[in-house]
């Protein structure tokens, strides 16, 4: 490796580094997750001061072993924005935390970067265009499916975990049932000891998340209602602290937001 290299990506973590330095995790293609000394990042005059989370920056870096370090930086976005109101800040941490545990150090994951900035500005809009809080939600609970599917640890949601049948949920069957069973997957069925049940509906809309579009009415309306989408956030916490050991902790000041603060 160069003692000088230049990195392009997205700040997903910031903290104190002795007395005026900050610590920073950037997010890259090419390199996936890179810990950077930011020197005097700190002091208010700084022209490191850029180097917060939720910033896209270039970055010349220096360092032939250990921490490198930041020599000069270059913001190209700032999601800042998203600090207006609690719910699209609480999902943009969110999504960064489960990226920060689905990408390796110094191992690149495909499509994690792009994916994440494409939430990232979605809740962007709407904060600029005043959108309605579901929305924020909605977009939190499908970019951790994505996330998650890219990072390896995709739900299962072709078919049955037990009986091998497809997952093909019948619309307007309101007596029909599957369950989630975080070790094993979903089971057509009511389960005894599943953690959550999900009807016909709520499972077609879990399958639509997978989609590149949020899933919509024809007037543009988010289809399914707040109580569902804070279902699904539920879901993939289970999922998540099946397979990864824990979940993002955004995600209950999320529920918060919603007047939901129970743990899953």
């Amino acid at each position: 490796m160069s003692p000088e290299q230049r990195l392009e990506g997205l700040v997903l973590r910031s903290s104190p580094l002795g007395e005026s330095d900050r610590l920073l995790t950037l997010l890259s293609a090419g390199e996936g997750l890179t810990r950077l000394a930011a020197p005097g990042a700190r002091k208010p005059k700084s022209s490191l001061a850029g180097a917060v989370p939720l910033a896209v920056l270039s970055l010349q870096v220096g360092g032939r072993s250990g921490l490198r370090r930041v020599r000069q930086l270059q913001v190209l976005r700032n999601f800042s924005a998203l600090a207006e109101r609690l719910e699209t800040l609480s999902a943009a941490q969110g999504l960064a935390e489960l990226a920060l545990q689905l990408v390796p150090t110094d191992q690149a994951v495909e499509g994690v970067l792009d994916d994440l900035l494409l939430q990232l500005g979605r809740l962007e809009l709407v904060v600029k265009e005043r959108q309605g809080a579901l929305e924020a939600l909605a977009i939190a609970v499908q970019g951790a499916v994505h996330l998650l599917a890219l990072g390896g640890y995709a739900l299962p949601l072709a078919s049955c975990a037990r009986s091998g049948e497809p997952l093909d949920p019948p619309i307007g069957n309101w007596e029909w049932r599957c369950s989630l069973l975080p070790a094993e997957g979903f089971v057509i069925g009511p389960v005894v000891g599943a953690q959550l049940v999900l009807n016909a509906s709520e499972l077609a809309l879990l399958q639509r998340l997978l989609r590149p579009a949020l899933p919509r009415r024809r007037d543009g309306e988010l289809m399914g209602p707040e109580p569902v989408w804070l279902r699904l956030l539920q879901l993939q916490e289970l999922w998540s602290r099946e397979h990864l050991g824990r979940s993002a902790r955004s995600w209950r000041l999320l529920r918060q937001c919603f007047g939901d603060g129970a743990s899953s």
